[in-house]
């Protein structure tokens, strides 16, 4: 009985001793309306609604929202016709994971921070990869492999984001890092460290938290299931 009563004991203070789980996962989209969300100017172009999105089999270039809640859908038919949207949240180093419907020849993007960009683009089929294509950090690294499914399919990214430091001064001491990205399971990068910003961010500065965005002004896309984890 004392043997008993002292591993019950021990038992007890290592769990009142344990550190707590700090991470706290986030999900910024509520899968039913744009609450918590922003575009850019104009907002009067803005195309952003919720629904359930199907690629049209008539124009497999384009998406047709259906009725229901689940996704964040950017239904315009070209380029040029409507604008990025943003979270009102902020994050700073974490693991962020989504789903992404792309339409055959459809570009978007997703911005870490609302300035670093993991590009979207159909690039299903595709035997040479550049930095513009599906899986690229956009300007800084190509993927290694090409992990796409065909068009009108969901597709899963998985990214683990370190973000840049400052000083009490407000001066960057640490560079940000996609530590890993991944496509539907498998690895497209690892510990790429961004020295800047991509082009046509949220601000175009850095910071030590940012939204997420999502680019809007290029074609038509969708996304879902979107969860934010906080990294130490």
């Amino acid at each position: 009985m004392i043997k008993k009563m002292l591993f019950l004991s021990v038992a007890i203070l290592m769990i009142s001793v344990a550190p707590a789980d700090h991470h706290h996962a986030s999900k910024p989209f509520n899968g039913s309306d744009l609450t918590g969300w922003k575009t850019k100017e104009p907002a009067s172009r803005s195309k952003w609604e919720t629904g359930i999105p199907v690629v049209s089999k008539a124009n497999p270039k384009t998406i047709l929202v259906g009725l229901g809640d689940g996704a964040l859908i950017n239904p315009v038919s070209g380029h040029g016709q409507g604008v990025d949207i943003y979270s009102l949240a902020q994050f700073g180093s974490c693991t962020i994971e989504v789903e992404v419907m792309v339409a055959k020849d459809s570009n978007s993007g997703i911005y870490v921070m609302g300035e670093y960009e993991v590009q979207v683009l159909d690039s299903y089929g595709k035997t040479k990869l550049g930095n513009g294509d599906m899986g690229a950090i956009y300007g800084a690294a190509p993927p290694k492999i090409n992990a796409c499914t065909p068009p009108g399919t969901w597709q899963k990214y998985v990214i683990d984001f370190q973000a840049p430091t400052f000083n009490a001064q407000g001066q960057k001491t640490a560079n940000a890092r996609f530590l890993k990205v991944e496509l539907n399971g498998q690895v497209l990068h690892t510990d790429i460290e961004m020295s800047g910003p991509t082009p046509s961010g949220v601000t175009g500065k850095e910071a030590p938290k940012g939204p997420i965005m999502f680019q809007g002004d290029h074609g038509p896309v969708a996304y879902r299931n979107l969860v934010i984890t906080a990294r130490p």
